[in-house]
């Protein structure tokens, strides 16, 4: 009895869908040609099939293909080439193409235009409290802000409990966090100041100059850069201002379209624009810290530093009042209640939109601020008036476009 010399070879093959199949492959040739009842492997192949598992799974159609490959095979096996044709993916081994399994769990599709809808009813309610301060009397604008800090204080202390995030933020940063909250409260304080000493809209305006201020500033402790357009924009914005403050020596003695007597419409000018400087230092100060922080930190510093300095700066002044109508408790405590909305609603905006946008939509603050004076105070707005809010409206408006624009060309 002869023996019979056993040799391998192996070859891979790669599927379209990235499935490898390795040939074991097993030939037999016999020394003694007459030996064919004990070699009787001599002309015929034994294969075995490996299939290496790879994230891809084999499709449906490619089992279809590889079927057809059999049956050729099995027709032509007397041929010299029906050796070397044999299946490549058994049916037992096929299993069903699902695009879903291939590429992972579909995300879910986010809504367009979700960001813009936070960042409008963040709009709303910051416009709503502005129209609340005007309409309550008799209650210093320190005092609405202390009373405001206090309920933010209450919201937010259990979603610092449920983050665990602790009280004091990180070490380095404190310093950050205590100064945000100290600029930004002031800020808060001018601006319900200005709003009770003078036009709504033109307070609302004046504010709403802020983003043209950030840029400078940002420029200036940030060493971003600032372009002629930078220039522009704020030479804009500080034209605005005038037009709706007409100091006497510009616009004569006899100004129209004042609420009350000039001396308030300046202080309420001053406070407004001073309220517009805290509020880009603060935008600076963020952005200083970055995402290290939890947004729910930097509210938690900006209420109870706020509240603190409320409650002492109103004890010094004597200015504590209990509201004599109960619709102005209420109005008290629907202020901090759509503070905290507005601020929340504002950071999912920013979350999942971009900033230039989200700036841009804020803009209908001034439209809104415009409506309500007509509608609530029966007050039409000056054309002069009009002229400022249009002048800021556009630088603010040209800073987020420019914003958005080098971003999305960026790289």
């Amino acid at each position: 009895m002869g023996d019979c010399n056993h040799w391998t070879h192996e070859r891979a093959l790669t599927v379209p869908d990235d499935v490898t199949v390795v040939f074991h492959k097993v030939d037999s040739h016999g020394e003694n040609s007459g030996d064919l009842d004990e070699c009787v492997e001599d002309e015929q192949t034994a294969e075995r099939i490996y299939l290496r598992s790879n994230p891809r799974r084999v499709s449906t159609s490619d089992c279809e293909d590889d079927a057809e490959e059999k049956e050729e095979a099995t027709g032509s096996e007397d041929s010299p080439e029906g050796s070397e044709k044999k299946t490549l993916c058994p049916p037992a081994f096929c299993v069903r193409n699902d695009p879903a399994t291939r590429e992972g769990p579909e995300k879910p599709k986010k809504c367009p235009g979700l960001g813009l809808f936070y960042a409008f009813l963040s709009t709303v309610f910051f416009s709503i409290i502005a129209l609340l301060v005007k309409t309550i009397e008799g209650i210093h604008a320190i005092e609405i802000s202390a009373i405001r800090c206090f309920f933010q204080m209450l919201f937010t202390m259990p979603l610092l409990i449920y983050h665990k995030t602790g009280f004091l933020g990180p070490r380095d940063k404190r310093i950050y966090l205590v100064l945000r909250g100290f600029i930004g409260s002031n800020a808060m304080i001018l601006l319900y100041y200005a709003v009770q000493q003078m036009p709504l809209a033109d307070a609302t305006v004046i504010m709403f100059s802020n983003p043209v201020f950030t840029s400078l500033l940002a420029w200036i402790f940030l060493k971003e850069r600032c372009t002629i357009w930078d220039c522009v924009f704020t030479v804009f914005t500080l034209s605005g201002v005038i037009l709706i403050a007409r100091p006497p020596f510009l616009f004569g003695e006899h100004v129209g379209g004042i609420e009350g007597n000039y001396t308030n419409h300046i202080k309420g000018t001053i406070a407004a624009f001073a309220g517009a400087l805290a509020a880009a230092f603060t935008f600076v100060v963020l952005r200083k810290m970055g995402k290290s922080v939890h947004y729910y930190l930097s509210v938690w510093y900006y209420a109870v530093i706020g509240f603190i300095e409320c409650v002492i700066t109103v004890s010094v002044l004597g200015e504590w009042k209990i509201p004599y109508c109960g619709c102005d408790r209420w109005k008290l405590m629907l202020i901090a209640v759509l503070g905290i909305a507005g601020q929340t609603f504002l950071t999912k905006a920013l979350q999942i939109e971009k900033a230039g946008l989200v700036a841009l939509m804020r803009t209908v603050d001034v439209v809104l601020a415009f409506f309500y004076q007509f509608v609530f105070f029966n007050r039409a707005p000056t054309w002069w008036s009009l002229g400022g809010a249009l002048c800021v409206v556009v630088s603010t408006s040209g800073v987020a476009l420019r914003k958005w624009y080098t971003n999305t060309h960026k790289g």
